[in-house]
């Protein structure tokens, strides 16, 4: 028997799901402490009871996700509008070492993925989506680029992008902290922290209540980032022959449209509006994904998936030991950073957040870490780590 969900059942099937996520997320410890995102939690549990009702002769599940790629192009088009170049000013050098390391990490997980797959002879983009896509990326880049790969054909890269995202977040929750105790103690760091920087390194916040004429505006400019971003990647998709999703474009628009706006009106977007809309779309974008996967297709490539995700692990360790924390200064602040650099390297901005935490709790504070970690996490490394992965994608398509 087949049970087929209309759109609107199925919107409303991935909200419950995202706040039984959310319940669940609140009340179980182990996915507080690694950070697993609600909407993961709920539409991984959804795809378990599907896979098994299939097996078992049950029902089979039709959902119409068709919404879904709205709720994506909306989310990448708010991180677009958060990329202010303001914020890369107070981050001076150590920001741009930062960000240029994380480009160098998103080219090197791609290296790595698309390796490992030649290794295990099957399809370089199925190992490109065990790379930069589902570790840097994270679950929305995995499901984003994951619903991409398979229109040109590679069956299941989402639901091996998700599998991917997920062991990246616990393995990015699990080595951060022992990677950095071993960095202090072994060259005896201690906080650097001054009074002086207390002003250097704050970043500002808009307090400013949300109201509906300041929520309409952005999302005015939010779905004018969307409309022109699809059309111009579009255009240049037919024009070069190049893929080039359309919400990668609506997400550069945006940046550029952001920083045109900064320079005559600072004011003009409202972060907490667009944040909330970033917030709900993400939510009911992976959520509406993850309830969707076929888990049966993955079973197949699980070693492979493992044994690349493991060797992108012990690579991003070695390279924060005994590369970044170098090219940071050798102290504590770059040591902070490290367990930054792992935890949304291999998963999440909030994944280096949690990292960060527990080791100023126990050290110290790194008020140079807390505003160069969380700028370029949230949106500047995907300046570098799109390119990296789409001209990826039509090297092996």
């Amino acid at each position: 028997m087949t049970l087929e969900l209309n759109q609107v059942t199925t919107i409303f099937l991935a909200i419950a799901l995202l706040v039984l996520g959310r319940l669940l997320v609140n009340k179980v410890g182990v996915l507080q402490k690694f950070c697993i995102p609600a909407p993961v939690v709920g539409g991984l549990l959804f795809a378990i009871l599907a896979t098994v009702c299939k097996a078992a002769g049950l029902v089979t599940f039709s959902l119409d996700t068709s919404l879904q790629s709205l709720f994506m192009l909306t989310f990448f088009t708010t991180v677009g509008l958060g990329a202010s170049f303001k914020l890369v000013k107070l981050g001076g050098k150590l920001l741009i070492i930062y960000w240029l390391a994380c480009g160098f990490l998103a080219l090197m997980q791609n290296v790595i993925g698309v390796s490992m797959a030649s290794l295990f002879n099957i399809h370089p983009l199925i190992g490109m989506m065990a790379g930069a896509v589902s570790m840097e990326g994270g679950h929305g880049a995995a499901t984003a680029f994951g619903q991409t790969v398979e229109d040109l054909g590679i069956d299941s890269a989402l639901s091996i992008g998700v599998a991917a995202a997920t062991f990246g977040l616990v393995a990015g929750g699990l080595i951060g902290g022992p990677v950095v105790k071993f960095l202090i103690s072994k060259y005896n760091l201690k906080p650097t922290e001054t009074d002086e920087m207390a002003g250097e390194f704050s970043v500002e916040k808009d307090e400013a209540e949300i109201q509906t004429n300041t929520f309409f505006t952005q999302i005015l400019l939010i779905t004018f980032c969307m409309a022109l971003g699809t059309y111009l990647g579009d255009l240049f998709s037919s024009a070069t022959g190049f893929v080039l999703p359309g919400y990668v474009g609506a997400m550069f628009v945006a940046v550029i449209v952001r920083n045109i706006v900064d320079k005559f009106n600072p004011k003009a977007i409202h972060m907490k509006s667009v944040g909330l809309i970033g917030d709900i779309t993400l939510g009911i974008f992976l959520s509406m994904a993850l309830m969707s996967i076929k888990l049966w297709e993955v079973a197949g490539l699980a070693l492979p998936l493992l044994v690349i995700v493991f060797v992108q692990v012990v690579f991003i360790v070695l390279f924060g030991i005994f590369v970044l924390f170098r090219l940071l200064g050798k102290n504590y602040d770059a040591a902070v950073m490290v367990a930054g650099f792992t935890g949304h390297g291999l998963g999440a901005t909030p994944n280096a957040m949690a990292n960060m935490a527990a080791v100023t709790e126990r050290f110290g504070p790194s008020r140079k870490a807390y505003l160069v970690v969380p700028i370029v996490g949230a949106f500047l490394i995907d300046v570098f780590a799109m390119p990296i992965i789409i001209t990826t994608i039509n090297l092996f398509q």
